[in-house]
């Protein structure tokens, strides 16, 4: 039903915009075109979730990296707690409120203010209003999808998204080889890309590197306790499908700072070349992102100092490494290992897709690089979620009390 409320909310209309000026700027735009995927073609609409939940996510990578450069807001992410926590969910709410106004104002006054139909302070006033209220509505229905239920919600939101543009993206290639501007081979020569995309991605994200450990044997009363071997997964994907959603909501900011120089040098670079998925910088750009975001999520989300300490306090070790510090080194070694390729890997399944499908004439698909990585990483996430409640044998339905 949620879904259902999402997918209906990108049909109602904000007023005092003119709807067909607003589509025809996205279907030209680089910029507007990656904004409108991440809002599930809320920009072509121009809807109340225009936004989307692009603006919460930008206020979550400052403060992630503000923590690494600010000890106080780094004790208060890894050592607050639930009171940490509930702190840095109030920072994190009025950055999104400071920066959801700032994108509704510049798309108001500077992007889409030939499509404005009253340009009044009063009508702007409500297009502003309306959108920063869609973005916290969106906000609250993705927190009430986690709580709740399975998956993370905004995660499942952009997902929704993506997959909602299906049918109209089918819709349109059927046009377009009925007026002779797509030819099957192509459209077949792009699936096929897409379908190797999506065997690569599959298999980065269920990929894993297992390390050997032995328990040694315990004598408990009566009893002979440990002694097992067994081993410990390290999926070649630790930080799931965030470097790719963030990367690309990082390629936002250049086009959002260039609209209010418009006219200047660096807007004329941003456009050219920040803003075109088919442009050798941007991909360059956005691979590199993800790279940095790949390695970046994995050290604030993996730590291998703790894994090594638990597995000393339970008996374990791995065999011919020896326990405590060295313990610790080895975890981070492997670690380092697999996530140089698994970036590497998702940035190119990323920025190949973009390139290829544009040069073909196949931009008509929105189930592109970025989107095949975010649609299967999130589906893939979703589904060993799920597969973790049935084994706890929760039979108490799947929304949580």
């Amino acid at each position: 039903m949620i879904f259902f409320f999402i997918r209906l909310g990108h049909f109602v209309i904000i007023p005092y915009i003119d709807k067909t000026i607003v589509a025809d700027m996205v279907s030209k735009s680089g910029f507007l075109g990656l904004l409108d995927l991440f809002s599930g073609g809320g920009y072509r609409n121009f809807s109340i979730f225009s936004l989307g939940v692009l603006p919460y996510i930008n206020a979550s990578i400052i403060l992630q990296l503000l923590g690494v450069v600010i000890p106080a807001l780094e004790t208060l992410q890894k050592e607050g707690g639930e009171e940490g926590r509930r702190k840095i969910a109030v920072y994190t709410n009025r950055l999104t409120l400071a920066l959801g106004a700032l994108q509704a104002f510049m798309f108001t006054n500077y992007v889409f203010k030939d499509a404005l139909t009253n340009s009044s302070f009063m009508a702007k006033a409500v297009i502003i209003t309306t959108l920063v209220a869609g973005t916290y509505l969106l906000i609250w229905l993705g927190e009430l999808i986690t709580e709740k239920g399975l998956g993370n919600g905004v995660s499942l939101i952009i997902f929704v998204g993506i997959i909602g543009r299906i049918p109209i993206s089918f819709t349109e290639a059927v046009t377009m080889i009925k007026g002779g501007s797509m030819s099957y081979p192509t459209l077949v020569g792009g699936l096929l890309i897409l379908l190797g995309a999506l065997a690569g991605i599959i298999f980065v994200f269920q990929a894993e590197r297992r390390i050997a450990v032995q328990y040694s044997k315990r004598i408990v009363g009566r009893k002979t306790m440990g002694g097992q071997s067994t081993f410990i997964p390290m999926k070649l994907i630790q930080a799931g499908v965030l470097p790719i959603i963030f990367a690309s909501s990082v390629l936002t900011f250049p086009g959002v700072i260039a609209q209010f120089l418009q006219g200047t040098k660096f807007a004329d670079f941003v456009q050219k070349y920040l803003t075109q998925q088919n442009s050798v910088l941007f991909n360059l750009f956005f691979f590199f992102l993800i790279v940095f975001f790949t390695y970046f999520y994995t050290e604030i989300t993996y730590n291998p100092k703790d894994l090594a300490d638990n597995l000393q306090k339970s008996g374990g070790f791995v065999p011919g490494v020896r326990p405590g510090e060295t313990t610790t080194q080895f975890f981070h070694n492997v670690l380092n290992r697999i996530t140089m390729p698994a970036s590497i890997f998702l940035g190119l399944l990323a920025i190949l897709p973009n390139l290829l499908l544009k040069n073909a004439n196949l931009s008509i698909f929105y189930f592109g690089g970025t989107s095949v990585l975010i649609v299967i990483g999130v589906a893939i996430e979703f589904a060993h979620q799920l597969e973790a409640f049935l084994v706890m044998r929760q039979y108490k339905g799947f929304l949580k009390g």
